[in-house]
């Protein structure tokens, strides 16, 4: 007797190496998947040295055999693997990519701004009912964040899109030296940011003229976090957190919170990893600049991102 023939799908899985955080995504097509992720702070410094930290590039490593393990413990079929801000921006990005590819056995490939925002905006996108209205999607990363602005449909991709280099790492180290930061520090972060946003308005008139009245769509760690912080959960749970809806006013009580605590009382907070705690008050500066700037009261928080994005047109 034959065995019986199993329909389940055969998982596929994406690695992302950001500026402050190793992701994997093991996807086999039905819920969020299997989501890792690793705190391991490759881009600290970046901004100011312009070279990744050998301690850095080992923690990096490590999580890399952790994932490996992972992955072929699940029976992986296809896997994909990226690095973005932080790699792009180091003069050694190069020697990076090659022994985290030698460590993971697949090639780590450098992700640009632009395929960043576009499998940002597929992942966010996925499942999210608009009924023919504009979606602008908002990813605030360690380095970077990207903008990706179009109609939500499967198999969309972005009207318009770009990658600003602003980050809650990066933001961290360029203006916020004190402990708690001063408000001239705070002041100067969220300043800058909005004159970002002032030359996407003029670079991207699709994305500056429909920002106000698109659905904001924010993923990633900065606005999960925020999210999470808000609702005070502990332990994360994923699920709680894909569909969330943060409201302007209360994003702007986190940051006050957060913001105005010595990063000893901060990391009490629920919600909020410990090991995000020195960056997220960078990453709540560009998260309320681009509600204020814009003018937007209310933004729908997804889990799915550009890992999504990757896994999808894997399994296509």
């Amino acid at each position: 007797m034959s065995a019986p023939h199993s329909s389940a799908p055969s998982p596929v899985a994406v690695v992302d190496c950001g500026t402050n955080t190793t992701r994997l995504l093991v996807d086999d097509g039905e819920g969020l998947g299997q989501r890792l992720a690793r705190i391991t702070g490759l881009g600290r410094g970046v901004d100011a040295d312009g070279r990744l930290r050998d301690d850095a590039i080992g923690r990096v490593l490590d999580v890399l055999d952790e994932f490996r393990d992972v992955m072929t413990a699940r029976g992986v079929t296809a896997v994909r693997a990226v690095a973005t801000s932080a790699a792009r921006d180091a003069a050694n990005g190069a020697e990076f990519l090659q022994r985290a590819s030698e460590r993971l056995g697949v090639q780590v490939e450098l992700l640009d701004g632009a395929a960043e925002a576009k499998y940002g905006f597929a992942g966010a996108t996925s499942g999210l009912d608009r009924s023919g209205g504009a979606a602008l999607v908002l990813d605030i990363g360690g380095g970077s964040t990207e903008f990706s602005y179009g109609i939500p449909s499967p198999g969309a991709v972005p009207v318009d899109a770009v990658s600003v280099d602003m980050g809650s790492v990066r933001w961290t180290e360029r203006f916020l030296s004190s402990d708690p930061p001063r408000p001239e520090e705070l002041s100067a972060a969220i300043s800058v940011a909005r004159l970002h946003l002032d030359d996407i308005e003029r670079e991207h008139s699709v994305i500056g003229r429909g920002a106000s009245a698109a659905q904001l769509v924010g993923v990633a760690g900065t606005i999960t976090t925020v999210a999470a912080v808000e609702i005070g959960l502990d332990p994360y749970d994923p699920t709680a957190i894909d569909g969330f809806v943060l409201t302007r006013a209360a994003a702007e009580d986190v940051f006050r919170t957060l913001a105005t605590e010595a990063l000893a009382d901060r990391v009490h907070n629920p919600g909020l990893h410990p090991g995000r705690a020195p960056v997220i008050v960078g990453g709540c500066c560009i998260l309320v600049a681009i509600m204020r700037h814009w003018a937007i009261d209310e933004c729908v928080v997804r889990e799915r991102d550009l890992l999504d994005g990757i896994a999808a047109e894997l399994r296509s």
